[in-house]
C-alpha cells in the first residue's frame, strides 16, 4: 500500500488546501462537488451526481458491494482566524471541523483502490460517498438513503477528525459514540407594559428566564439521568429598554441526548414542560421543535475489523478508546440502515495545542490525511475478504 500511497500524498494535501481555501456551505457545495467529481474522472472513474443536490458517489472494482465508505464536504459559518497561506477566501465560511480532511482521505482511498484494482481486481465493490450538508440538520444522509446509495451495502464506514488525539492514533468506541441533538425554538408573545408595574401584563423577560432554567431541569427529572438529556440555550433576545417590559421574546438552543430511546422520549414530552412552565405568566407560547439526528452507535464486528486495520498500518498502539461526545453527527441515520462505525482520527501533533472544532483557529495536521487513507484502504480489504471468503 505504502507504495500507491506515495504516488497521491502530495496531490492529496494540494487538494485538501484548494478545498480549505474555498470552503462551501451545505447544500451549496457546487464547486467542492464538481472538484471531487473532475479527479474522479480523471482517473477514469464513473461518478453519480446526487439527484436534485450537490454530492457525488462513485464505486471502485467490479462483484457485490463490500462496504461503503462516506465523507461530509460541507463548512462552516466561521470566520478563519489561523493565519494559514491557504486560509478561506470567503468571509465568514470555514472548514472549522475538518470535512476538508474527511474528503481529502475518501479521495485518497478511492485513488488508492482504483490504482490496486487496475493493477490485481479487487473482486468486489467498494462504494465512496462525498456527502454534502452533514451541518444541516437532519442532515445531507437522508438525501443519500432516500437516494437508494445504501442499498445492497453490508457495512458501512466514517471517520471524523479528533483535535484531543494525537496524529497517529484513531479513537473508537462500541455502541454509541456521538449523541442525539435537535433544535429547540421558543417565541413568547405578551402585551408588554412599563416594568414599574408587571402586575398589569405579563412579565415576559420573567417568564423566558423560568423557561430557560426551569424545562432543562424539569426533563432531567423525568428521564433516566443516564440517558444525559441536555437542553443548552444558545440565543435568548427580548427588550430594547430597561424600563421596558418588552411583547415579544425568541430563545433558541438545543437539546442533547446519549441515549436513542431516551431521546424519543424527551422529544414527545418537551410541548408538554415547555407550556406547563410558561402557564403561570399568560403569555402566548409558540414551540418550533426541529428533530436532528440520532446518536451514531457502532457495532462490534466493523468497530473490531477497522481497528484492526489501523494496528497493523499504524502500530499496534495506534488505537484508543474515546468518550462518546455529546455533538450531533447524520453518519448515524447511515447506521440505522445498515451496520457500521465511526472512528475518531488523530490531527492534533504530538505534544502540540488542542483546538477544537467549529472554532476559527481549528488547524489539523495534514499528516492525518495519510493515516486516515492507509486505515481506511485496509478496511476496505478486509471487507472484501468478508464477502468473498
Amino acid at each position: 500500500m505504502g507504495g500507491y500511497l506515495h504516488d497521491f500524498l502530495e496531490e492529496l494535501i494540494e487538494f485538501r488546501r484548494d478545498i480549505h481555501r474555498n470552503p462551501e456551505l451545505s447544500f451549496q457545495e457546487f464547486q467542492t462537488t464538481e472538484k471531487i467529481a473532475h479527479r474522479l474522472r480523471d482517473a477514469g472513474l464513473r461518478p453519480v451526481y446526487l439527484p436534485g443536490y450537490t454530492g457525488v458517489r462513485v464505486d471502485i472494482g467490479e462483484g457485490p458491494i463490500a462496504a461503503a465508505f462516506r465523507a461530509d464536504i460541507d463548512a462552516l459559518p466561521v470566520q478563519e482566524q489561523t493565519g494559514l497561506a491557504y486560509s478561506s477566501q470567503t468571509p465568514g465560511v470555514m472548514h472549522a471541523c475538518g470535512h476538508d480532511i474527511h474528503l481529502t482521505v475518501m479521495l485518497g482511498v478511492t485513488l488508492l483502490l482504483d490504482a490496486m484494482n487496475k493493477t490485481k481486481p479487487l473482486g468486489a465493490t467498494i462504494r465512496v460517498i462525498f456527502q454534502p450538508s452533514e451541518e444541516q440538520q437532519p442532515g445531507g444522509a437522508l438525501e443519500v438513503i432516500r437516494a437508494g446509495w445504501l442499498k445492497d451495502v453490508p457495512r458501512a464506514f466514517a471517520l471524523h477528525c479528533d483535535p484531543k488525539v494525537d496524529v497517529g492514533k484513531i479513537g473508537t468506541r462500541i455502541g454509541a459514540i456521538t449523541s442525539a441533538s435537535d433544535t429547540v425554538r421558543i417565541r413568547l408573545d405578551g402585551h408588554g407594559g412599563h416594568t414599574s408595574r408587571p402586575h398589569l401584563t405579563e412579565d415576559l423577560i420573567f417568564a423566558m428566564s423560568q423557561i430557560a432554567v426551569n424545562v432543562p431541569a424539569v426533563l432531567s427529572r423525568r428521564t433516566d439521568v443516564r440517558s444525559g438529556v441536555l437542553v443548552v440555550w444558545g440565543q435568548i433576545e427580548a427588550g430594547v429598554a430597561p424600563n421596558a417590559i418588552p411583547a415579544t421574546g425568541f430563545m433558541a438552543g438545543t437539546m442533547r441526548c446519549l441515549d436513542a430511546d431516551a431521546w424519543y422520549k424527551a422529544g414527545q414530552m418537551l410541548d408538554e414542560v415547555v407550556e406547563q412552565v410558561a402557564a403561570p405568566y399568560g403569555l402566548s407560547v409558540s414551540l418550533e421543535h426541529e428533530r436532528g439526528v440520532p446518536p451514531v452507535v457502532n457495532t462490534e464486528a466493523e468497530t473490531t475489523l477497522i481497528e484492526n486495520a489501523a494496528r497493523a498500518e499504524l502500530g499496534e498502539d495506534s488505537v484508543i478508546l474515546v468518550e462518546q461526545s455529546m455533538g450531533g453527527e447524520d453518519f448515524s441515520w447511515m447506521l440505522q440502515e445498515v451496520p457500521g462505525t465511526m472512528v475518531r482520527l488523530g490531527t492534533r501533533a504530538q505534544g502540540g495545542e488542542t483546538f477544537d472544532l467549529h472554532q476559527g483557529d481549528y488547524n489539523p495536521q495534514e499528516e492525518a490525511i495519510g493515516n486516515g487513507v492507509r486505515v481506511m484502504v485496509a478496511a476496505a480489504l478486509r471487507s472484501i475478504a468478508l464477502e468473498t471468503a
